[in-house]
C-alpha cells in the first residue's frame, strides 16, 4: 500500500470531481473502514477549501425545501447513513439518495448533540422566518415603541439560530449565553432608538433626506459587536433593500398603488437575504483546525495529536 499512496492519491483526486461515493469506498478495501476514515478524504460532496466548494454546499444546507421533510422519511435518511456507515449498503441505493440523505441530516440534525434542532432556528429556516423580521426593521416612519420590538425581535431571533447551530461538543454555562443575548439586545435597541432620535433632530435634513437615512438605522445596530461572519451577513440585507425601495418607490406604479409597497419591499428583502446568508456563511469552512500548541494545557495534554479538526459551528 505504501508504494502506490501517490496512486491512490491521484485516484481520490480524480474521485473528487465524479462525486461518487462507491468509487471513494473502494479506495478502503471495500468500503469496510470506518465512515470517520473516509471523511479524512471526502468532507462532503463539494469541497470545503474553496469559497466556491463552500458556497454550493451551504446552498444545500439552507434549502428550504428541507423544512418540509418528515419524520418518517428523515429516519430514512439517517437509516441509510448508518448502513453505508457500517459498509452495508442496500443494493439498489444510488449516489443521488445518498447524497440526499445527507443533505437532509445536516439540515436537520446537530452534528455535535445529534439532536433536531428547532425549524425557525435551523440554516435553512434562517431566510424564510428571518425575512418578515428584517422587512419589520426596514419599514420606515417607525415609532420608538416599534423600533424597540423589531430589534429586540431580531437580536432574539439571531441569538436563538446562533445557539442552535453552536459548537456543542463541550457544554458551556446558559448563563453566558443569556449575558451575550441580553448585551446584544441592550446594545442594538439603544443604538437604534438613539439614531433615530438624533435623526428627528436634523433640522436641516429634508423629509426625504431623514426617511432615506432613517433607514440605514438597523445597520450600525446589527454590526455591533459580531464576528465577520455576522458582519458580513448584515451588510446586504441592511444596505440593498433600503437603497432598491428608494428607487422603486419613485415608480408611477408604486406611487399610484401604495399598497404594494410592503409586498414589493418584502421580495427584496427576501432576495438580499437569500444572497448574503450562503456569502456570509461560506466564508470560512465549519470544520476547522487547530494545532495543539493553541490550545489550553490542559486539553493540549489530553491528546497526542499535532492538530485537531472541531466543529466552529455557522
Amino acid at each position: 500500500m505504501g508504494n502506490s499512496l501517490p496512486e491512490a492519491v491521484m485516484r481520490r483526486l480524480h474521485l473528487e470531481r465524479s462525486n461518487s461515493w462507491r468509487a471513494v469506498m473502494s479506495l478502503f478495501t471495500g468500503g469496510k473502514r470506518h465512515l470517520e476514515n473516509l471523511w479524512l478524504f471526502r468532507r462532503g460532496k463539494q469541497s470545503a477549501e474553496t469559497f466556491r466548494g463552500r458556497f454550493r454546499h451551504f446552498l444545500d444546507v439552507i434549502d428550504p425545501s428541507t423544512l418540509f421533510v418528515s419524520e418518517k422519511r428523515l429516519q430514512e435518511c439517517i437509516k441509510l447513513l448508518d448502513s453505508f456507515k457500517q459498509g452495508a449498503l442496500p443494493p439498489g441505493v444510488t449516489d443521488a439518495e445518498l447524497w440526499e440523505a445527507q443533505k437532509i441530516k445536516q439540515a436537520i440534525i446537530h452534528p455535535d448533540t445529534g439532536e433536531k434542532i428547532l425549524m425557525p432556528f435551523r440554516m435553512s429556516g434562517f431566510v424564510p422566518f428571518g425575512t418578515p423580521v428584517v422587512v419589520g426593521l426596514l419599514l420606515p416612519n417607525q415609532t420608538m415603541a416599534s423600533t424597540i420590538f423589531w430589534q429586540w425581535l431580531n437580536q432574539s431571533h439571531n441569538a436563538c439560530v446562533n445557539y442552535s447551530n453552536r459548537n456543542a461538543t463541550k457544554p458551556a454555562p446558559f448563563s453566558k449565553f443569556f449575558q451575550g443575548y441580553v448585551g446584544a439586545v441592550t446594545s442594538a435597541v439603544s443604538i437604534a432608538v438613539g439614531l433615530n432620535v438624533l435623526i428627528q433632530k436634523a433640522d436641516r435634513l429634508s423629509p426625504t433626506t431623514k426617511l432615506l437615512v432613517q433607514r440605514f438605522v438597523p445597520f450600525p445596530a446589527a454590526l455591533l459587536e459580531t464576528a465577520l461572519t455576522r458582519v458580513v451577513m448584515p451588510m446586504p440585507i441592511m444596505v440593498l433593500p433600503p437603497l432598491v425601495m428608494a428607487a422603486l418607490e419613485k415608480l408611477p406604479l408604486l406611487q399610484r398603488r401604495r399598497r404594494l409597497v410592503l409586498p414589493v419591499h418584502s421580495l427584496v428583502c427576501l432576495a438580499a437575504f437569500g444572497l448574503a446568508l450562503p456569502l456570509a456563511i461560506s466564508l470560512f469552512p465549519q470544520m476547522s483546525q487547530i494545532s495543539a500548541n493553541q490550545l489550553e494545557p490542559e486539553i493540549a495534554a489530553a491528546t497526542d495529536c499535532q492538530i485537531l479538526t472541531y466543529n466552529k459551528g455557522l
